[in-house]
């Protein structure tokens, strides 16, 4: 296979730098915390400028893999080290270098202890976060997703909150369990497909419909976990609470992605059949998730408690246009993962801007901050507007482009959804309301409004809100090819007989 035409490995450089960083830390004394600190953004930022080519030098025009990297690894079990990207992974890439600059930021003053070992913990998981969005073959891709356990793990455990070491036991065990499920559904494929852990020539091949619908709950049940889906999402919420903000922020803007992206890159190519004979449970699962989410979201007195919930629905639309299989729905599943990377990752840094200034994240503590602080009450605003999908910001693209699938596929999912956008405009209108409006708690009287770091970490969020939200095809245009690719894989590979099973479970369901 060729090699990608950028000169140089590209995506190697992307996932190893950081890793090389963390090891350059790891020989700077302990006592030199500026150093430290220095050292990682310095990674992080260069990490981001090496990735801005994937950008501007991927072409649109094709579905194929680009920046290929590919080379023999381990010949005896034909395991290859093969990297490349598509339409649907490059700006997973993108998103993954820019939050990391932004956690390590935000994470400038609030941690304390240990300062070392966090920032090697955060670009350790900046390398995992890249790989997995980078592989092609399935071992390969396999020790990328785990190793990202491990410094979630740290990152929970020991900088969370009080109840860290049961936050970061529950995430470790939960997404262990569904990852050996699907390490037995990679192995299944190894063996039956002549041993090969090629993703792309696995994709290409027709399995008995029993063992494709077989090894679509096996991978499923490592990634709705991921997702997290409807009734595997009890880990978030406490993980994100947990969590201190750089933690919160990686696992909502892009490590909960890795569900969804899993779905579209090894389950709907591989288990074609099986994923439209699925279709009608993945959209009710997709629809208890977004209303769910929606309607606890009301109950929360946690800042993020409430925000980790509107995850589980904000992720249910996700997952409900992927599984409407139609251009529409994928286009804008794909995109709105971008979307709640943007807007919940910005959500969970402006947490972390005023929790580090009273210590504590009880809405009833708060009120009339705007008063006070009213740069940041602007700012909080925009990432509440997105949130609810507002017009003209990069929630309502997405969103709009679900929803429109959604009613395509079916007519009464679309409608359910539709209306978890009503409850989630009635819950974060009310957070607003509540914190930043009514009587001015004495807690937030004399609170100094968002420094320089905090705005430099809070506006790049702001730009990409607007720039999705104004012209979205400068991302959508990225996904077109690939999306149709994987569409008229879906519809047209697999058994036979599955189609007609699909359609009398859809119209069982309807």
């Amino acid at each position: 296979m060729e090699t990608n035409g950028m000169g140089f490995p590209i995506l190697s450089t992307l996932i190893f730098l950081p890793v090389a960083g963390a090891v350059l830390l790891l020989l700077i004394p302990r006592s030199k915390e500026a150093l430290i600190k220095a050292v990682a953004l310095c990674v992080s930022i260069l990490a981001f400028v090496i990735s801005l080519p994937l950008f501007t030098a991927f072409n649109k025009a094709t579905h194929a893999m680009q920046f290929v990297e590919r080379q023999a690894w381990i010949p005896a079990w034909n395991i290859t080290y093969f990297l490349g990207l598509d339409g649907i992974s490059i700006l997973f890439v993108l998103l993954s270098t820019l939050v990391t600059i932004l956690s390590i930021l935000i994470s400038w003053e609030s941690i304390k202890n240990k300062i070392k070992e966090f920032y090697i913990s955060i670009l350790i998981l900046e390398g995992a976060m890249i790989g997995v969005f980078c592989a092609l073959d399935f071992f390969l891709f396999y020790i990328f997703w785990e190793a990202m356990l491990i410094p979630m793990y740290l990152l929970i455990g020991v900088w969370g909150g009080p109840n860290r070491v049961y936050a970061a036991i529950k995430f470790f065990l939960y997404t262990l369990v569904g990852s050996v499920l699907m390490l037995v559904g990679i192995i299944v494929l190894y063996f039956h497909a002549g041993r090969t852990f090629d993703i792309l020539d696995l994709a290409t091949r027709t399995y008995p419909y029993q063992m494709q619908l077989w090894l679509f709950w096996a991978f499923f049940a490592a990634f709705a976990v991921k997702v997290p889906m409807f009734p595997v999402h009890t880990w978030l919420p406490d993980a994100h609470t947990e969590a201190p903000t750089a933690g919160s922020v990686i696992l909502a803007a892009v490590l909960i992605k890795m569900g969804a992206y899993g779905f579209l890159r090894f389950s709907m190519p591989l288990f074609p059949e099986a994923a439209r004979a699925m279709t009608p449970v993945m959209l009710t699962l997709s629809v208890i998730a977004i209303i769910y989410g929606a309607v606890i979201c009301l109950a929360q007195t946690d800042l993020k408690r409430l925000i980790a919930y509107s995850s589980v629905s904000h992720m249910g639309f996700v997952t409900l246009g992927i599984f409407a299989l139609n251009t529409q729905g994928l286009e804008g599943g794909i995109l709105q993962m971008i979307n709640h990377g943007i807007v919940t990752g910005a959500l969970f840094l402006s947490v972390g801007v005023i929790y580090d200034r009273t210590h504590t994240r009880q809405i009833a503590d708060y009120g009339g901050v705007a008063s006070v602080m009213p740069v940041y009450s602007s700012l909080f605003i925009v990432f509440t507007l997105a949130s609810i999908g507002l017009p003209s910001t990069n929630g309502f693209i997405g969103e709009f482009l679900i929803l429109l699938g959604g009613f395509t596929a079916n007519q009464l999912a679309g409608v359910l959804a539709a209306t978890g956008i009503i409850i989630g405009a009635g819950y974060m209108l009310w957070l607003y309301q509540r914190v930043f409006f009514m009587e001015t708690n004495a807690k937030v009287t004399g609170l100094a409004d968002v420094n320089m770091r905090e705005l430099v970490t809070l506006l790049p969020m702001v730009i990409l809100v607007f720039w999705i939200g104004i012209y979205p095809d400068t991302f959508l245009g990225f996904m077109h090819e690939s999306v149709r690719h994987l569409i008229e894989r879906v519809n047209t590979g697999g058994a036979p007989g599955a189609s007609a099973i699909a359609k009398t479970v859809t119209e069982i369901l309807q």
